[in-house]
């Protein structure tokens, strides 16, 4: 039985908004779904994951939900017929004192009035995900003259990003702030903070979280250049539960040669600290009109998956793309192949660093026993927070982890951890004699292992008990279980 590792985060739109469309892409290995908070409504979110956990439910899987928030994005406001054409060497004006719906060849308006607070001349602005590129002449009462050094079209409410970043822009809109609200009130799993600047912004989030009484995992975006700076990076990862390696604008930002080492850098760095890391844009992208992908797309996703991220995303692919199960399916398939490589089963388990608690302790001996004895099949790890599962996923390892659970927050959680399967258990209504002994019986019957085969354990002392993993047992598959 071969179980994929590596998740899937696919985002909702209008290609997915049916239960029919979302029980297809569920089926076909979606993991956590993403809704956008930059489009819709706050109602039509709250649907949006009644249907996605109805539709979870009916094709017999558990699937995590995601919120992710707009962000400060600055843009330029609209033109009067939409679109103007740019010319290399033309003046162009960014003025916020402009009416918004004016926009012409000569200027345009701002959605961020203060923009030119940020600037000096010769900075380089990148608009349309780097598509035009503007260098700055002047700034006048927060009027930007420039210069255009590569031109071409530029329509309504384009993106705009300073080369090397520095945009004062706070992470937490007001919108974002009501949106967070919403989140909570819907009862997501993850919220994603997008465009995060240092970790004063998480903590700010979490504060917003802790008065709206959420216990949902914070995701920090990963897209602005100052983000990847090596301390300010450390204390964002440590003042979250996870990171997005959002590519689009921190490729834009920091220039696509760097990206990519930047990429594995945040992703191993991410999983030291034990938080985990998504993988996100344009990873499919051709698949948007297309039924099949690039060797490009394949080959980035399968470095991804190489590399140790705990999931990779579709954004377009399955919001508006015309095969968004198609493209779930074919992303699952190359993690499946990439997950076969020798690198993805490798590890160093970290035995140069202490660790300061028992459940980690725990976790890295049940991770050394599994790549290391012969026979063992998979990890059955009893857990009510999800915490134990996600400190084990930090290894590498070929053996899955079943999160065995009773708590319907920590099955939808450990869908974002890298190798771990959520599987509902409730040890507190059996005999503690008897946990151990039914918990491999379910395993069996999934045909996840057979008699012979090895399963660790690991548990509190205490199963009808709230408490910390302190436990690890060695059990063979046949044998009567204690």
């Amino acid at each position: 039985m071969q179980l994929r590792r590596t998740k899937i985060v696919a985002t909702l739109g209008p290609a997915t908004s049916s239960p029919e469309a979302l029980q297809q892409i569920i089926a076909a290995g979606t993991d956590v779904v993403r809704l956008n908070f930059s489009h819709g409504s706050a109602e039509d979110h709250k649907q949006r994951a009644q249907t996605v956990l109805k539709a979870a439910a009916a094709v017999g899987r558990h699937v995590a939900i995601l919120a992710d928030l707009q962000g400060p994005k600055v843009r330029v406001a609209r033109f009067t017929q939409n679109k103007v054409q740019l010319k290399q060497g033309q003046k162009f004006l960014l003025d916020p004192s402009m009416d918004l719906e004016a926009g012409t060849e000569e200027a345009v308006g701002l959605d961020f009035p203060s923009l030119g607070n940020d600037l000096h001349k010769d900075d380089i602005l990148l608009l349309d995900d780097g598509r035009i590129i503007l260098k700055v002449d002047s700034v006048d009462q927060n009027k930007v003259y420039t210069s255009v050094e590569v031109g071409g079209p530029l329509s309504n409410n384009k993106g705009i990003n300073l080369q090397g970043g520095g945009l004062s822009a706070p992470a937490l809109t007001d919108k974002d702030r009501a949106d967070l609200i919403t989140a909570a009130e819907i009862g997501v799993d993850y919220i994603a903070i997008s465009f995060v600047r240092n970790a004063d912004d998480m903590h700010e989030a979490r504060a917003l979280l802790e008065q709206a009484n959420s216990n949902a995992s914070l995701i920090a975006k990963i897209e602005r250049a100052e983000a990847i700076e090596p301390s300010i990076l450390e204390g964002i990862i440590e003042a979250s539960e996870g990171v997005m390696v959002a590519r689009g604008d921190l490729a834009v930002e920091i220039g696509d040669a760097l990206l990519v080492g930047v990429q594995k850098d945040i992703i191993k760095h991410t999983r030291r600290l034990n938080r985990v890391v998504i993988t996100a844009t344009q990873m499919m992208e051709s698949m948007i009109t297309s039924p099949m992908p690039t060797r490009a797309e394949v080959s980035d996703v399968a470095n991804a998956v190489m590399d140790g991220t705990d999931a990779v995303m579709l954004s377009a692919e399955t919001a508006v793309g015309d095969f968004p199960a198609q493209t779930v399916a074919a992303m699952a398939r190359v993690c499946l192949g990439a997950e076969q490589h020798r690198k993805s089963h490798k590890s160093s388990h970290r035995v140069d660093i202490k660790v300061h608690s028992i459940d980690e302790s725990v976790a890295l001996s049940a991770m050394y026993a599994a790549n290391h004895l012969d026979g063992v099949k998979a990890i059955i790890c009893m857990t009510q927070t999800g915490k134990t599962p996600l400190l084990m996923s930090r290894i590498r390892s070929g053996i899955p982890i079943f999160a065995f659970t009773p708590q319907h927050a920590a099955q939808r959680r450990v869908c974002l951890y890298r190798g771990v399967i959520t599987h509902p258990f409730d040890s507190e209504v059996l005999d503690n004699d008897k946990v151990n002994h039914i918990a491999v019986e379910e395993l069996k019957g999934l045909g996840v292992v057979k008699d012979g085969d090895i399963v660790l354990i690991t548990k509190g002392d205490y199963v009808k008990a709230h408490g910390g993993t302190n436990t690890l047992k060695v059990v063979r598959v046949g044998n009567y279980i204690q």
